[in-house]
């Protein structure tokens, strides 16, 4: 088994800690927040993500998994180095590349022996390029190395699964026999394998985010035209998904992507194509059409409420998906921003990203439970589509509510019974009854649904 060292445990470095000591390797994850160390080494996971902490666990009390400050406990003996930092988007989207700088010399001056870094980290074109001459500058004397770009392509929520059950492996080196090593490394897993140059392996990640999301964009445009000419949109992605040159993935109209992947890597994209002399018109267009779709969502709930001055809107979900505490690039947090600055009072509930949010959004009020953040409503706003949402006591809802008003911004639930018992649902591309006026408190009808039949998945 190799000893393996991972340079940052943030989502992606933290689980591939976990992963590689559970397939028997002895793991140093390296990190410079000195508190996290200490509470990783302590047992906690510092994350949401299922399954993670078991793992993390198991492997601390088999002695496989070690958590450091100092790349000189870490680097030296390690056989692979993964490379595993943030490199985050300036508002231009060009990648910012301090962290991946810094690590790299921190990883060169520590190398003895032969060692294969693996970049992890999502960088630009080329990038594998920058590393490998920041190593060389300091790398001692009498070390060898080599670069080897490995895309990733885990998902917030599943991570642990996708680690372990990969679709594919991506490998990219100009030399076969590092990139052969980090092959053998990943053999166990069963994947298929693609082994490429470095360049070519860095777009591969970068057209598959793009592609994702061209396709949320694309079916969220479609949703539009569906409300303006009567269709369902959900009915509608179901037929196209059966083709199987389209599939069903990716085809869920809402309020459109986020998280630290898709927002970053299809500007990122757009910001390397427009410096190389070309005008991405699609990836354009894929960023503008899931902007409006924040704002899009915000002008149903006030075209329904008017003014939002003084009014309390409740807003289900914070993490910009299910199954994770992930807030970055939440669609949540403008919703939310857009809101209180039109007046409007946010009284918000996740089960998983309260305490970020917190932080994030400090004027809003973070409900410690799904039905305090509902009382007294005007609106109720579904944000992220936890599985928690369709199973809610509907009639405690509406009890709840000042309005008995859904806005459904990820098309969670079943509209037609909504709306036969009492609510007014609004959906995203959804073929809905006939508007009603609204009722006032006193003129409320009794609700009796059962929550089986409220929770229908949409």
């Amino acid at each position: 088994m190799a000893r393996i060292s991972v340079i940052g445990s943030g989502y992606v470095g933290l689980v591939y800690c976990a992963a590689f000591a559970e397939l028997g390797h002895d793991v140093w994850g390296v990190d410079i927040d000195a508190d996290k160390v200490r509470r990783l080494n302590a047992g906690e996971c510092p994350i949401y993500e299922p399954g993670l902490p078991e793992l993390l666990t198991r492997n601390l009390a088999t002695g496989r998994l070690h958590f450091t400050t100092d790349y000189a406990a870490a680097v030296p003996k390690s056989e692979f180095v993964f490379l595993c930092v943030d490199t985050p988007a300036s508002a231009s989207g060009e990648a910012d590349l301090r962290t991946v700088r810094k690590a790299s010399a921190s990883i060169g001056r520590h190398l003895a022996g032969d060692t294969v870094v693996v970049n992890k980290s999502t960088m630009p074109i080329g990038a594998g390029d920058l590393v490998e001459s920041i190593i060389a500058r300091v790398a001692p004397a009498g070390a060898t190395f080599s670069v080897v770009s490995n895309a990733e392509f885990l998902r917030e929520g599943s991570a642990v699964h996708d680690v372990l059950h990969p679709e594919r492996v991506v490998i990219g080196c100009d030399d076969h026999v590092p990139a052969e090593r980090v092959a053998k490394l990943f053999a166990p897993l069963g994947a298929p394998l693609v082994i490429t140059d470095r360049r070519t392996a860095e777009m591969i990640k970068y057209a598959s985010n793009a592609f994702l999301a061209t396709k949320i964009s694309f079916i969220n445009e479609i949703a539009q035209v569906c409300e303006r000419v009567g269709a369902d949109v959900t009915t509608v992605a179901r037929g196209m998904g059966l083709d199987p040159r389209i599939g069903s993935q990716f085809l869920e109209a809402g309020i459109g992507y986020g998280g630290s992947c898709f927002p970053k890597d299809v500007k990122a994209l757009a910001f390397m194509a427009r410096e190389a002399g070309y005008h991405p018109s699609i990836l354009n267009s894929v960023m503008d059409v899931n902007a409006d779709q924040r704002r899009r969502f915000v002008a149903k709930v006030q075209q329904r409420l008017g003014d939002l001055e003084g009014k309390t809107i409740a807003v289900w979900g914070l993490s910009f998906k299910q199954d994770t505490d992930d807030m970055r690039e939440s669609p949540a947090i403008d919703i939310i921003r857009t809101i209180e600055q039109r007046g409007g009072r946010v009284v918000a509930f996740d089960p998983a990203a309260r305490e970020h949010a917190r932080t994030l959004l400090p004027n809003t009020t973070i409900a410690d439970d799904l039905y305090s953040a509902v009382a007294g409503a005007d609106a109720l706003c579904i944000v992220t589509p936890w599985s928690v949402f369709r199973t809610a006591d509907f009639n405690r809802v509406r009890d709840l509510m000042q309005t008995p008003l859904i806005v459904d911004g990820r098309n969670l639930l079943d509209p037609a019974l909504l709306v036969e018992h009492g609510f007014e649902y609004i959906g995203v591309g959804r073929r809905l009854r006939r508007l009603t006026p609204l009722k006032p408190l006193a003129q409320r009808i009794p609700v009796r649904v059962a929550r089986q039949a409220v929770a229908g998945s949409a």
